[in-house]
Parts: structure tokens; sequence; C-alpha cells
């Protein structure tokens, strides 16, 4: 085939009509131009293919296989184009066209999905991907590449990422309506005496920092039931036990007829969080935006949580 230039490509969307429409005349009437123009480029297009792509049967055209695999390759072809389009605008409001986050389990059950929701408000043909990983894992994938942003828990130290904390929440307790501490306004630690506990499942337990509490206190507990992250909620609902988890992960999974009520806990328990990128990463407009939006979303999640280290002007609160 020759190359393809302006010529050929007019010749292919000329094509394209002609097979649509089935006849050279109706081809015509729907592009503006003559019946003999419509001829004269399916010739020139068959010669520049050497391929035939219509036999003339008195005054019919009837399309050969060879025709139904070009329109088939034609729509692609516009399909890619269509995209690229998209890719173009995208790259004009939010400096790149696709985004792959990789974030913590316990921002990735809503807070992160909410951010991802808002970017596709302002641009429906933005390309996002979103992965669930440990914080190790996060830092691991932006650091190789693998993914362009991370949501990690800190702190973290990289020689090679650009480390932005975002927030600090306060730990809260997680007890089934009419459990004996439901009625207190703050649950203690020393209320966990003899309580079962449900927490997270973690490589060892020394890494649970309710169990490190509840050790440091001298609080025995009843028992405990160790499970993934996305469960704890829900076995506190079904009366499993009680819990004390990050507030935004319990509010995400939540819903008004579960049966749960949170309670503020002492001692406090903080959880920290933030953003990770790579140094080529920090002009990009997009964390513009998702600064932004974060700093919204984090007003609906009440006072258990401290936004004053979300800092919109790249730089501030970011570590290397």
């Amino acid at each position: 085939m020759a190359d393809v230039n302006i010529h050929s490509l007019k010749a292919l969307a000329i094509f394209k009509t002609l097979f649509e429409a089935g006849t050279a005349s109706q081809a015509a009437r729907t592009l503006g131009i003559t019946q003999s123009g419509v001829s004269r480029s399916l010739a020139q297009l068959e010669e520049n293919l050497g391929i035939q792509l219509f036999l003339r049967e008195k005054n019919r055209l009837v399309a050969t296989p060879e025709a139904r695999e070009l329109y088939d390759e034609i729509l692609r072809l516009m399909g890619n184009i269509e995209e690229l389009r998209h890719s173009v605008l995208a790259l004009k409001e939010f400096g790149t066209s696709r985004l792959r986050i990789a974030a913590v389990p316990g921002l990735s059950f809503g807070f992160v999905p909410r951010l991802v929701a808002a970017l596709l408000k302002e641009n429906r043909q933005f390309s996002v991907s979103l992965d669930m990983m440990s914080s190790h894992e996060v830092q691991l994938a932006v650091e190789s590449s693998h993914a362009d942003i991370g949501f990690v828990t800190l702190p973290i130290t990289s020689r090679v990422l650009r480390v932005e904390p975002w927030f600090t929440s306060e730990a809260v307790c997680l007890l089934p309506q009419g459990h004996t501490l439901a009625a207190r306004e703050r649950v203690d630690v020393e209320d966990l005496r003899d309580q079962h506990l449900v927490i997270s499942n973690q490589p060892s337990i020394s890494t649970n920092p309710l169990l490190e509490l509840t050790s440091q206190h001298r609080v025995r507990i009843a028992g405990k039931t160790e499970a993934n992250i996305g469960t704890i909620t829900a076995l506190v609902a079904n009366h499993v036990g009680i819990t004390v988890i990050n507030p935004i992960t319990a509010q995400d999974q939540l819903a008004p007829g579960d049966g749960v009520v949170m309670r503020p806990f002492s001692p406090a328990m903080t959880f920290s969080f933030g953003l990770v990128y790579r140094e080529n990463w920090k002009q990009a407009r997009v964390l513009d935006f998702l600064r932004e939006q974060g700093g919204a979303l984090l007003s609906s999640y009440g006072e258990a949580v401290d936004g004053a280290a979300l800092e919109g002007d790249e730089g501030k609160g970011a570590v290397r």
C-alpha cells in the first residue's frame, strides 16, 4: 500500500460513506459531492490498495469481503482518533490523560473512589486505574512507575519520591447497638477489658496498634477476631465484637441501617495519611485538582479528621 496521506484518508472517508450508503448516488448526496467524484475516489483507492472493494453488477455495487474488513478497520481507526482527541483534551486540562492510583485499604472504600468520581466528573474520558494494596506496596508501585501517585500511611521514607502529608485522623470505637459500652460518650482502653475485639489481620501481632495499646495498659481482652479490613464493620454489626478503627474507613463502610454506633476513643490513636509521587509529577495539574477536592472531601468526615496538613501549595509539607 502506498504511503498514507491526506488524499488517501479522504478516499477512506468516501469509501466508508459509500459502504454505508450502498450506492454511489446516495453517497454523493450524503457527502455533497458529485457521483463521478465518488466513483473516481473509489477507483483510486482500489488501485492504491491493490484490491477490489466492490463488484459492479449492472447498476449495483456489491461489497467484497475485503471491503467489509477494510470498513471494520476504518471504524477502529475512527475510535482511536476519537480516543486521541479526548486524551488531548485531558492533557490540556490536567497535564496528563491517564492516572494510575495505588491506595492503602483504609482510604480505598470511599475516600479515594470519591476523588476519582470528582476527577471523571470534570472529564469523563480521563483514563483512571485504582489498585488497593499495603502502604509499603503502594510506595514500591510508585517508585517503580507501576503507579503514578499513591495514598500511603505515614510515616514513610523514600529517596526517589516526594512525600506530601495530607491529614491525620483519630481512631474511633465501633460497637453494635445495644452493647453495654454504647451508652458511653467515650470509650477508654480500660473499657476493652474482657471484650472480644475485631482487628485487621496483620503479619504479626506486634504490628497491630490496638493490641499494643491493650498490652501497654495491661488490659486483658476476652479474645480477638482477625479479618480483612473490608469486613470489620460487618463483623461488628453482626455482634462478633467491637473494634477501634480509622474513622474514614468506618464511615466509608457503614450504612445507616447497619446498627453500629461510633464513639470517640482514648487515649488517642492517630492514623496519618499522605500522597506520594515521583519528582517528574510535581507540576502535574491533576495534583492540584486532587488537593482541592481532597480538602473539600475531608470536611464531610467531621471533627475526627484533621485536614490541616493538606497543603495546596506544592512543596509545603512535601519531604523527600
